[in-house]
Protein backbone atom coordinates (compact mmCIF):
# COMPACT_ATOMS: atom_id res chain seq x y z
CA UNK A 1 0.00 0.00 0.00
CA UNK A 2 1.00 3.71 -0.69
CA UNK A 3 2.66 5.96 2.33
CA UNK A 4 2.00 9.35 2.33
CA UNK A 5 2.64 12.09 5.26
CA UNK A 6 4.27 15.45 6.22
CA UNK A 7 7.96 15.59 7.08
CA UNK A 8 7.16 18.32 9.80
CA UNK A 9 5.50 14.82 11.22
CA UNK A 10 8.15 12.07 10.36
CA UNK A 11 11.53 12.76 9.58
CA UNK A 12 12.82 11.28 6.37
CA UNK A 13 14.88 9.26 8.22
CA UNK A 14 12.77 7.33 10.26
CA UNK A 15 10.24 6.62 6.72
CA UNK A 16 13.66 5.15 5.08
CA UNK A 17 14.29 3.32 8.33
CA UNK A 18 10.68 1.77 8.46
CA UNK A 19 11.30 0.93 4.38
CA UNK A 20 14.81 -1.21 4.75
CA UNK A 21 13.29 -2.62 8.26
CA UNK A 22 10.18 -4.14 6.25
CA UNK A 23 12.82 -4.65 3.39
CA UNK A 24 10.27 -2.42 0.94
CA UNK A 25 10.37 -2.01 -2.82
CA UNK A 26 8.98 1.02 -4.56
CA UNK A 27 9.82 4.88 -4.67
CA UNK A 28 9.76 7.18 -1.97
CA UNK A 29 8.97 10.96 -3.44
CA UNK A 30 9.88 14.06 -1.61
CA UNK A 31 8.52 17.10 -1.83
CA UNK A 32 9.72 20.70 -0.73
CA UNK A 33 8.13 24.08 -2.61
CA UNK A 34 9.66 23.91 -5.46
CA UNK A 35 12.56 21.32 -4.71
CA UNK A 36 11.55 17.38 -5.74
CA UNK A 37 13.69 14.39 -5.11
CA UNK A 38 13.22 10.85 -5.11
CA UNK A 39 14.94 7.43 -3.49
CA UNK A 40 13.87 4.28 -4.93
CA UNK A 41 14.37 0.99 -3.14
CA UNK A 42 14.88 -2.65 -3.64
CA UNK A 43 14.00 -4.87 -0.72
CA UNK A 44 15.10 -2.15 1.54
CA UNK A 45 18.15 -1.44 -0.34
CA UNK A 46 18.52 2.19 -1.83
CA UNK A 47 19.12 1.18 -6.07
CA UNK A 48 18.42 5.12 -6.96
CA UNK A 49 18.48 8.41 -5.88
CA UNK A 50 18.08 12.08 -7.33
CA UNK A 51 17.20 15.11 -7.00
CA UNK A 52 16.23 17.94 -9.47
CA UNK A 53 17.14 21.40 -9.51
CA UNK A 54 20.83 20.52 -8.63
CA UNK A 55 24.00 19.98 -10.37
CA UNK A 56 25.30 16.46 -9.72
CA UNK A 57 24.34 14.66 -12.55
CA UNK A 58 26.64 12.27 -13.67
CA UNK A 59 28.44 14.09 -16.83
CA UNK A 60 28.46 17.11 -14.39
CA UNK A 61 30.20 15.00 -11.66
CA UNK A 62 32.95 13.34 -13.82
CA UNK A 63 33.88 16.73 -15.36
CA UNK A 64 33.92 18.69 -12.25
CA UNK A 65 36.70 16.05 -11.21
CA UNK A 66 38.58 15.76 -14.44
CA UNK A 67 37.55 12.17 -15.29
CA UNK A 68 36.07 13.57 -18.20
CA UNK A 69 36.66 16.75 -20.35
CA UNK A 70 34.47 19.27 -21.58
CA UNK A 71 34.51 18.43 -25.17
CA UNK A 72 34.45 14.44 -24.62
CA UNK A 73 31.02 15.27 -22.28
CA UNK A 74 30.17 17.21 -25.43
CA UNK A 75 30.71 14.58 -27.71
CA UNK A 76 28.73 12.11 -25.89
CA UNK A 77 25.85 14.30 -25.92
CA UNK A 78 25.53 14.88 -29.55
CA UNK A 79 25.90 10.48 -29.79
CA UNK A 80 22.97 10.43 -27.37
CA UNK A 81 21.57 12.50 -30.17
CA UNK A 82 22.34 10.51 -32.83
CA UNK A 83 20.70 7.30 -31.14
CA UNK A 84 17.63 9.33 -29.97
CA UNK A 85 18.18 8.92 -26.39
CA UNK A 86 18.99 5.00 -27.01
CA UNK A 87 22.21 5.56 -25.22
CA UNK A 88 22.93 6.86 -21.16
CA UNK A 89 25.65 8.86 -21.54
CA UNK A 90 27.83 6.81 -19.09
CA UNK A 91 27.79 3.84 -21.27
CA UNK A 92 28.86 6.23 -24.53
CA UNK A 93 31.73 7.23 -22.77
CA UNK A 94 32.38 4.14 -21.79
CA UNK A 95 32.34 3.19 -25.39
CA UNK A 96 34.47 6.19 -26.86
CA UNK A 97 37.16 4.75 -24.26
CA UNK A 98 36.95 7.83 -22.10
CA UNK A 99 35.73 6.64 -19.04
CA UNK A 100 36.45 3.58 -17.43
CA UNK A 101 33.95 1.57 -15.79
CA UNK A 102 34.98 1.79 -11.97
CA UNK A 103 35.04 5.26 -12.20
CA UNK A 104 31.28 5.37 -13.65
CA UNK A 105 30.48 2.90 -11.16
CA UNK A 106 32.36 4.83 -8.33
CA UNK A 107 30.52 8.31 -9.17
CA UNK A 108 27.20 6.94 -9.69
CA UNK A 109 27.46 6.09 -6.65
CA UNK A 110 28.55 9.27 -5.26
CA UNK A 111 25.79 10.92 -7.34
CA UNK A 112 23.51 8.64 -5.60
CA UNK A 113 24.68 8.80 -1.63
CA UNK A 114 24.86 12.82 -2.14
CA UNK A 115 21.17 12.90 -3.24
CA UNK A 116 20.18 11.02 -0.37
CA UNK A 117 21.97 12.99 1.89
CA UNK A 118 20.83 16.33 0.93
CA UNK A 119 17.44 15.06 1.23
CA UNK A 120 18.09 14.18 5.13
CA UNK A 121 18.54 18.06 5.52
CA UNK A 122 14.87 18.82 4.46
CA UNK A 123 12.98 18.99 7.50
CA UNK A 124 9.38 19.97 5.52
CA UNK A 125 7.60 19.28 3.00
CA UNK A 126 5.46 16.29 1.82
CA UNK A 127 6.53 12.54 1.54
CA UNK A 128 4.91 10.01 -0.75
CA UNK A 129 5.80 5.93 -1.14
CA UNK A 130 4.70 3.99 -4.02
CA UNK A 131 5.20 0.17 -3.53
CA UNK A 132 6.36 -1.73 -6.48
CA UNK A 133 7.88 1.26 -8.62
CA UNK A 134 11.09 0.68 -10.27
CA UNK A 135 12.89 3.90 -12.31
CA UNK A 136 10.73 4.14 -15.09
CA UNK A 137 13.16 4.84 -17.85
CA UNK A 138 15.99 1.54 -19.42
CA UNK A 139 19.54 2.31 -19.04
CA UNK A 140 19.32 3.62 -15.33
CA UNK A 141 22.66 2.68 -13.48
CA UNK A 142 21.58 1.54 -10.26
CA UNK A 143 23.44 0.45 -7.40
CA UNK A 144 23.15 -1.55 -4.45
CA UNK A 145 23.63 0.13 -0.97
CA UNK A 146 22.32 -0.85 2.36
CA UNK A 147 19.82 1.73 3.88
CA UNK A 148 21.69 1.63 7.10
CA UNK A 149 24.80 2.80 5.41
CA UNK A 150 23.12 5.59 4.52
CA UNK A 151 21.36 6.26 7.25
CA UNK A 152 24.29 6.66 10.00
CA UNK A 153 26.60 8.41 7.69
CA UNK A 154 23.51 11.22 6.74
CA UNK A 155 23.09 11.55 10.37
CA UNK A 156 26.67 12.00 11.31
CA UNK A 157 26.66 14.85 8.59
CA UNK A 158 23.60 16.40 9.47
CA UNK A 159 24.83 16.66 13.07
CA UNK A 160 28.54 18.20 11.56
CA UNK A 161 27.00 20.45 9.55
CA UNK A 162 24.74 22.09 12.17
CA UNK A 163 28.74 23.18 13.29
CA UNK A 164 30.12 23.22 10.18
CA UNK A 165 27.08 26.39 9.36
CA UNK A 166 28.46 28.14 12.39
CA UNK A 167 31.48 29.44 10.61
CA UNK A 168 30.21 28.55 6.83
CA UNK A 169 26.62 30.08 7.13
CA UNK A 170 26.19 30.55 3.51
CA UNK A 171 27.78 29.23 0.02
CA UNK A 172 27.58 33.00 -0.56
CA UNK A 173 30.58 33.60 1.45
CA UNK A 174 34.11 34.76 0.34
CA UNK A 175 37.17 33.45 2.83
CA UNK A 176 40.71 34.35 2.02
CA UNK A 177 44.25 32.35 3.43
CA UNK A 178 45.54 34.40 6.38
CA UNK A 179 48.28 32.18 7.71
CA UNK A 180 50.47 29.66 5.31
CA UNK A 181 50.39 25.99 6.95
CA UNK A 182 53.44 25.36 6.07
CA UNK A 183 54.66 28.39 8.00
CA UNK A 184 53.21 26.20 11.25
CA UNK A 185 55.14 23.26 12.39
CA UNK A 186 53.62 20.07 13.06
CA UNK A 187 50.63 21.12 10.90
CA UNK A 188 49.45 17.69 8.39
CA UNK A 189 46.05 18.86 6.38
CA UNK A 190 43.57 16.70 5.10
CA UNK A 191 43.29 15.68 1.28
CA UNK A 192 40.37 17.56 0.81
CA UNK A 193 41.89 20.84 2.57
CA UNK A 194 44.75 20.88 0.70
CA UNK A 195 42.89 20.30 -2.48
CA UNK A 196 40.36 23.48 -1.64
CA UNK A 197 43.28 25.74 0.09
CA UNK A 198 45.12 26.91 -3.07
CA UNK A 199 41.48 28.20 -4.43
CA UNK A 200 40.76 30.12 -1.14
CA UNK A 201 41.67 33.49 -3.20
CA UNK A 202 39.41 35.97 -1.57
CA UNK A 203 37.50 36.48 -4.44
CA UNK A 204 36.05 32.76 -4.65
CA UNK A 205 32.41 32.23 -3.01
CA UNK A 206 31.91 28.66 -1.24
CA UNK A 207 30.34 27.88 -4.14
CA UNK A 208 32.56 28.79 -6.52
CA UNK A 209 35.26 26.48 -4.93
CA UNK A 210 32.57 23.44 -4.73
CA UNK A 211 32.68 23.81 -7.98
CA UNK A 212 35.96 23.90 -9.07
CA UNK A 213 37.38 21.65 -6.91
CA UNK A 214 35.20 18.59 -7.79
CA UNK A 215 34.29 18.21 -3.91
CA UNK A 216 30.46 17.82 -2.84
CA UNK A 217 28.94 20.95 -0.59
CA UNK A 218 29.50 18.84 2.45
CA UNK A 219 33.52 18.40 1.95
CA UNK A 220 34.78 21.46 1.17
CA UNK A 221 32.39 22.77 3.83
CA UNK A 222 34.15 20.64 6.55
CA UNK A 223 37.53 21.27 4.86
CA UNK A 224 36.76 25.28 5.10
CA UNK A 225 35.48 24.41 8.64
CA UNK A 226 38.64 22.91 9.87
CA UNK A 227 40.70 25.77 8.26
CA UNK A 228 38.65 28.59 9.55
CA UNK A 229 39.31 26.70 13.16
CA UNK A 230 42.93 26.72 12.42
CA UNK A 231 43.50 30.70 11.93
CA UNK A 232 44.71 29.79 8.42
CA UNK A 233 41.67 31.19 6.66
CA UNK A 234 39.22 33.77 7.72
CA UNK A 235 35.82 34.69 6.57
CA UNK A 236 36.12 38.41 4.48
CA UNK A 237 33.10 39.09 2.80
CA UNK A 238 29.80 38.00 1.24
CA UNK A 239 29.15 38.06 -2.34
CA UNK A 240 26.57 40.85 -2.86
CA UNK A 241 24.70 40.89 -6.23
CA UNK A 242 24.51 44.22 -7.43
CA UNK A 243 22.61 45.09 -10.41
CA UNK A 244 24.74 43.69 -12.99
CA UNK A 245 25.05 45.80 -16.63
CA UNK A 246 23.80 44.34 -20.10
CA UNK A 247 26.80 42.45 -20.85
CA UNK A 248 27.19 41.00 -17.69
CA UNK A 249 23.37 39.72 -17.49
CA UNK A 250 23.93 38.13 -20.86
CA UNK A 251 26.93 36.22 -19.84
CA UNK A 252 25.25 35.12 -16.32
CA UNK A 253 22.16 33.98 -18.47
CA UNK A 254 24.46 31.71 -20.80
CA UNK A 255 26.30 30.52 -18.23
CA UNK A 256 23.25 29.32 -16.33
CA UNK A 257 21.77 28.08 -19.62
CA UNK A 258 25.12 26.13 -20.67
CA UNK A 259 24.93 24.51 -16.56
CA UNK A 260 21.49 23.56 -17.57
CA UNK A 261 22.13 22.23 -20.51
CA UNK A 262 25.12 19.58 -19.29
CA UNK A 263 22.83 18.63 -16.16
CA UNK A 264 19.82 17.40 -18.41
CA UNK A 265 17.82 20.18 -17.45
CA UNK A 266 16.67 21.47 -21.36
CA UNK A 267 13.28 23.95 -20.20
CA UNK A 268 15.57 25.68 -17.84
CA UNK A 269 18.26 26.04 -20.37
CA UNK A 270 15.77 26.77 -22.88
CA UNK A 271 14.93 30.02 -20.69
CA UNK A 272 18.38 30.87 -19.78
CA UNK A 273 19.15 30.89 -23.93
CA UNK A 274 16.22 32.93 -24.94
CA UNK A 275 16.93 35.67 -22.23
CA UNK A 276 20.36 35.53 -23.79
CA UNK A 277 18.72 36.29 -27.68
CA UNK A 278 16.38 38.84 -26.34
CA UNK A 279 19.24 41.09 -25.84
CA UNK A 280 21.33 39.84 -28.37
CA UNK A 281 19.17 38.29 -31.33
CA UNK A 282 22.78 36.58 -33.20
CA UNK A 283 24.63 35.49 -30.10
CA UNK A 284 26.18 32.29 -31.72
CA UNK A 285 26.65 30.28 -28.57
CA UNK A 286 22.82 30.66 -27.27
CA UNK A 287 21.27 29.75 -31.00
CA UNK A 288 24.19 26.90 -31.21
CA UNK A 289 22.72 25.33 -27.45
CA UNK A 290 19.59 26.62 -28.53
CA UNK A 291 19.37 24.70 -31.89
CA UNK A 292 21.11 21.47 -29.80
CA UNK A 293 17.64 21.65 -27.50
CA UNK A 294 15.33 21.53 -30.37
CA UNK A 295 17.64 18.46 -31.99
CA UNK A 296 17.14 16.33 -28.49
CA UNK A 297 13.83 16.92 -28.81
CA UNK A 298 13.21 15.84 -32.15
CA UNK A 299 12.36 19.15 -33.25
CA UNK A 300 14.47 18.83 -36.33
CA UNK A 301 13.63 21.60 -38.62
CA UNK A 302 13.91 24.35 -35.31
CA UNK A 303 16.61 23.05 -34.85
CA UNK A 304 18.04 23.57 -38.45
CA UNK A 305 16.19 26.89 -38.30
CA UNK A 306 18.14 27.92 -34.89
CA UNK A 307 22.02 26.65 -36.85
CA UNK A 308 21.00 28.64 -40.00
CA UNK A 309 20.76 31.93 -38.23
CA UNK A 310 24.01 31.55 -37.06
CA UNK A 311 26.67 33.95 -39.02
CA UNK A 312 29.02 32.03 -41.03
CA UNK A 313 32.38 31.70 -39.44
CA UNK A 314 31.18 33.21 -36.04
CA UNK A 315 32.21 31.54 -32.91
CA UNK A 316 32.84 27.39 -33.88
CA UNK A 317 31.86 27.54 -37.34
CA UNK A 318 33.03 23.62 -37.48
CA UNK A 319 30.80 22.48 -34.58
CA UNK A 320 27.80 24.39 -36.51
CA UNK A 321 28.17 22.73 -39.67
CA UNK A 322 28.90 18.99 -37.92
CA UNK A 323 25.34 19.68 -36.12
CA UNK A 324 23.41 21.24 -39.27
CA UNK A 325 25.18 17.72 -41.03
CA UNK A 326 23.04 15.65 -38.72
CA UNK A 327 20.10 17.83 -37.97
CA UNK A 328 19.62 17.28 -42.36
CA UNK A 329 20.62 13.53 -41.78
CA UNK A 330 17.72 13.52 -39.46
CA UNK A 331 15.13 15.38 -41.74
CA UNK A 332 16.51 12.67 -44.33
CA UNK A 333 17.81 15.45 -46.74
CA UNK A 334 21.06 13.90 -47.48
CA UNK A 335 22.49 15.53 -50.16
CA UNK A 336 22.43 18.40 -47.82
CA UNK A 337 23.98 17.15 -45.54
CA UNK A 338 26.68 16.04 -47.57
CA UNK A 339 26.95 19.86 -48.73
CA UNK A 340 27.42 20.89 -44.67
CA UNK A 341 30.52 17.74 -44.70
CA UNK A 342 31.76 19.65 -47.29
CA UNK A 343 31.78 22.87 -45.36
CA UNK A 344 32.85 21.35 -42.86
CA UNK A 345 35.71 20.48 -44.69
CA UNK A 346 36.81 23.60 -45.84
CA UNK A 347 36.80 24.77 -42.22
CA UNK A 348 38.77 22.08 -41.16
CA UNK A 349 40.90 19.79 -44.30
CA UNK A 350 40.50 16.11 -43.56
CA UNK A 351 39.06 15.57 -40.32
CA UNK A 352 38.67 12.29 -38.73
CA UNK A 353 35.21 12.84 -37.56
CA UNK A 354 33.69 14.86 -40.97
CA UNK A 355 35.03 11.38 -42.88
CA UNK A 356 32.85 9.08 -40.48
CA UNK A 357 29.92 11.37 -40.68
CA UNK A 358 29.91 11.65 -44.37
CA UNK A 359 30.54 7.68 -44.57
CA UNK A 360 27.53 6.83 -42.19
CA UNK A 361 25.98 9.47 -44.90
CA UNK A 362 26.85 6.79 -47.65
CA UNK A 363 26.05 4.11 -46.18
CA UNK A 364 22.86 5.60 -45.56
CA UNK A 365 22.15 6.12 -49.08
CA UNK A 366 23.27 2.97 -50.44
CA UNK A 367 26.72 3.88 -51.72
CA UNK A 368 28.62 0.78 -49.47
CA UNK A 369 31.60 1.38 -51.10
CA UNK A 370 32.12 5.10 -51.07
CA UNK A 371 31.35 4.52 -47.51
CA UNK A 372 34.30 2.29 -46.75
CA UNK A 373 36.50 4.96 -48.48
CA UNK A 374 35.76 7.45 -46.46
CA UNK A 375 35.99 5.04 -43.32
CA UNK A 376 39.67 4.21 -44.54
CA UNK A 377 40.10 8.28 -44.37
CA UNK A 378 38.99 8.57 -40.85
CA UNK A 379 41.56 5.83 -39.49
CA UNK A 380 43.55 7.61 -41.28
CA UNK A 381 43.51 11.19 -38.84
CA UNK A 382 46.31 11.40 -37.00
CA UNK A 383 44.16 12.36 -33.47
CA UNK A 384 42.05 9.23 -33.93
CA UNK A 385 44.17 6.31 -31.82
CA UNK A 386 41.63 4.20 -30.77
CA UNK A 387 38.41 3.89 -33.24
CA UNK A 388 35.34 4.76 -32.15
CA UNK A 389 32.31 2.03 -31.64
CA UNK A 390 30.23 3.87 -33.71
CA UNK A 391 33.03 3.57 -36.53
CA UNK A 392 33.47 -0.26 -36.33
CA UNK A 393 29.50 -0.54 -36.59
CA UNK A 394 29.25 1.36 -39.76
CA UNK A 395 32.09 -0.41 -41.34
CA UNK A 396 30.95 -4.21 -40.16
CA UNK A 397 28.34 -3.26 -42.19
CA UNK A 398 29.29 -1.21 -45.40
CA UNK A 399 32.04 -4.48 -45.21
CA UNK A 400 29.14 -6.89 -45.33
CA UNK A 401 27.52 -5.34 -47.99
CA UNK A 402 29.76 -5.81 -50.47
CA UNK A 403 30.16 -9.08 -49.82
CA UNK A 404 33.43 -9.22 -48.31
CA UNK A 405 32.35 -11.24 -45.25
CA UNK A 406 35.85 -11.71 -44.19
CA UNK A 407 37.08 -8.42 -44.24
CA UNK A 408 33.83 -7.57 -42.08
CA UNK A 409 34.15 -10.31 -39.39
CA UNK A 410 37.93 -9.10 -38.46
CA UNK A 411 36.34 -5.40 -38.10
CA UNK A 412 33.85 -6.81 -35.66
CA UNK A 413 36.17 -9.02 -33.95
CA UNK A 414 39.02 -6.02 -33.49
CA UNK A 415 35.85 -3.71 -32.77
CA UNK A 416 34.39 -5.76 -30.15
CA UNK A 417 37.58 -6.64 -28.29
CA UNK A 418 38.20 -2.50 -27.92
CA UNK A 419 33.96 -2.10 -27.42
CA UNK A 420 32.40 -5.16 -25.74
CA UNK A 421 29.41 -3.26 -24.48
CA UNK A 422 28.26 -1.67 -28.11
CA UNK A 423 24.73 -2.74 -29.03
CA UNK A 424 24.60 -1.76 -32.87
CA UNK A 425 28.48 -3.10 -33.36
CA UNK A 426 27.41 -6.79 -31.62
CA UNK A 427 23.72 -7.03 -33.68
CA UNK A 428 25.95 -5.90 -36.81
CA UNK A 429 28.96 -8.24 -36.54
CA UNK A 430 26.10 -11.14 -35.62
CA UNK A 431 24.34 -9.92 -38.67
CA UNK A 432 27.15 -11.29 -41.25
CA UNK A 433 27.82 -14.42 -38.86
CA UNK A 434 24.52 -14.90 -39.32
CA UNK A 435 24.95 -14.72 -43.73
CA UNK A 436 28.00 -16.73 -43.57
CA UNK A 437 25.75 -19.50 -41.47
CA UNK A 438 27.55 -19.16 -38.66
CA UNK A 439 24.66 -19.46 -36.70
CA UNK A 440 25.98 -20.19 -32.85
CA UNK A 441 28.04 -17.62 -32.77
CA UNK A 442 26.02 -15.07 -33.87
CA UNK A 443 23.28 -16.17 -31.53
CA UNK A 444 25.88 -15.54 -29.04
CA UNK A 445 26.52 -12.56 -30.04
CA UNK A 446 22.61 -11.34 -30.29
CA UNK A 447 22.15 -13.05 -26.94
CA UNK A 448 25.52 -10.51 -25.53
CA UNK A 449 23.20 -7.84 -27.19
CA UNK A 450 19.98 -8.11 -25.50
CA UNK A 451 22.05 -8.50 -21.90
CA UNK A 452 22.70 -4.68 -22.56
CA UNK A 453 20.67 -1.81 -21.01
CA UNK A 454 19.08 -0.40 -23.35
CA UNK A 455 18.67 -3.57 -25.34
CA UNK A 456 18.79 -3.21 -29.29
CA UNK A 457 15.73 -3.80 -30.42
CA UNK A 458 17.28 -5.34 -33.83
CA UNK A 459 18.85 -8.40 -31.15
CA UNK A 460 15.72 -9.13 -30.54
CA UNK A 461 14.18 -9.68 -33.62
CA UNK A 462 17.15 -11.30 -34.67
CA UNK A 463 16.56 -13.97 -31.91
CA UNK A 464 12.67 -13.65 -32.52
CA UNK A 465 13.74 -14.81 -36.39
CA UNK A 466 16.33 -17.72 -34.77
CA UNK A 467 13.56 -19.09 -32.89
CA UNK A 468 10.67 -19.13 -35.63
CA UNK A 469 13.11 -21.12 -38.14
CA UNK A 470 13.67 -23.58 -35.12
CA UNK A 471 9.68 -23.43 -34.41
CA UNK A 472 9.43 -22.09 -30.99
CA UNK A 473 6.71 -19.82 -31.39
CA UNK A 474 6.19 -18.78 -27.50
CA UNK A 475 10.19 -17.52 -27.88
CA UNK A 476 9.34 -15.78 -31.29
CA UNK A 477 6.85 -14.23 -29.62
CA UNK A 478 8.77 -12.51 -26.80
CA UNK A 479 11.23 -11.05 -28.57
CA UNK A 480 9.43 -9.88 -31.60
CA UNK A 481 7.18 -8.08 -29.00
CA UNK A 482 10.31 -7.24 -26.73
CA UNK A 483 11.68 -5.61 -30.03
CA UNK A 484 8.75 -3.43 -30.86
CA UNK A 485 8.12 -2.16 -27.35
CA UNK A 486 12.18 -0.93 -27.70
CA UNK A 487 11.40 0.24 -30.92
CA UNK A 488 7.60 0.79 -32.29
CA UNK A 489 8.84 1.41 -35.69
CA UNK A 490 11.49 -1.13 -36.32
CA UNK A 491 9.59 -2.56 -39.21
CA UNK A 492 6.41 -3.78 -40.75
CA UNK A 493 8.01 -7.39 -40.96
CA UNK A 494 7.76 -7.63 -37.51
CA UNK A 495 4.43 -7.01 -37.02
CA UNK A 496 3.67 -8.86 -39.76
CA UNK A 497 5.29 -12.25 -38.08
CA UNK A 498 3.54 -11.11 -34.73
CA UNK A 499 0.26 -11.11 -36.52
CA UNK A 500 0.74 -14.10 -37.66
CA UNK A 501 1.51 -15.86 -34.76
CA UNK A 502 -1.34 -14.08 -33.18
CA UNK A 503 -3.22 -15.93 -35.89
CA UNK A 504 -2.04 -19.02 -35.19
CA UNK A 505 -3.28 -18.83 -31.59
CA UNK A 506 -6.77 -17.95 -32.95
CA UNK A 507 -6.37 -14.29 -31.56
CA UNK A 508 -7.91 -12.60 -34.69
CA UNK A 509 -7.94 -9.69 -32.96
CA UNK A 510 -4.20 -9.47 -32.40
CA UNK A 511 -3.34 -10.07 -35.66
CA UNK A 512 -5.35 -7.23 -37.38
CA UNK A 513 -4.01 -4.94 -34.88
CA UNK A 514 -0.68 -6.41 -35.82
CA UNK A 515 -0.83 -6.08 -39.66
CA UNK A 516 -2.70 -2.97 -39.35
CA UNK A 517 0.30 -1.64 -37.55
CA UNK A 518 2.63 -3.08 -40.32
CA UNK A 519 0.84 -0.61 -43.30
CA UNK A 520 1.26 2.30 -41.05
CA UNK A 521 5.04 1.54 -41.33
CA UNK A 522 4.70 0.60 -44.78
CA UNK A 523 1.78 1.19 -46.62
CA UNK A 524 3.07 -0.93 -50.12
CA UNK A 525 3.08 -4.34 -48.22
CA UNK A 526 0.76 -5.80 -50.38
CA UNK A 527 1.27 -9.48 -48.22
CA UNK A 528 0.35 -8.01 -45.33
CA UNK A 529 -2.91 -6.20 -46.95
CA UNK A 530 -3.77 -9.50 -48.45
CA UNK A 531 -3.84 -11.36 -44.94
CA UNK A 532 -5.82 -8.63 -43.69
CA UNK A 533 -8.24 -8.50 -46.50
CA UNK A 534 -8.80 -12.20 -46.04
CA UNK A 535 -9.09 -11.61 -41.87
CA UNK A 536 -11.56 -9.10 -42.34
CA UNK A 537 -13.32 -10.57 -45.12
CA UNK A 538 -13.86 -13.85 -42.96
CA UNK A 539 -15.78 -11.52 -40.29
Amino acid sequence: MAIKGSLQDVGLADICQLLAMGRKTGCLSITDRSNFGYIYFEKGRVIYASLLNRPDRLGELLLRNGIVSGEQLDVAMVVQDERRGGSMLGEILLEHGDLAEEDLHRFVRVQIEEAVYHLFTWNRGAFHFDPDQRPDEEGYHLVDIPAENLLLEGARRVDEWSQIEKKVSSFDLVFEVVSAPEDSEDVELEPRQERILPLIDGERTVADIVSASGLVEFEVGKALYGLVQAGFVERVGQRVTDAPDLDDQLREHLNLGVAFYRSGMFEDAMREFDSVLEGDPKNTAALHRRGLIAFRSHRYDEALDYFDRIQPLNGDAFAVECNRALTLEMLGRFDDALSALDRCDHIRPRTGSVALSRGILLLQAGAPVEALHEFGVYRDDPDVNTPSAPYYAAAVLAAGMTGDLHRAIALGREGLALHPRCGPLLVNTAGVLDERGDRETAQALYRRAVALTPAPAQAHKALGDHALEADDRDAARAHYERAVKIDPRLGDDVYLRLGTLALDEQDTDLARLSWRRALEINPENAEVRALLGQVEGAD
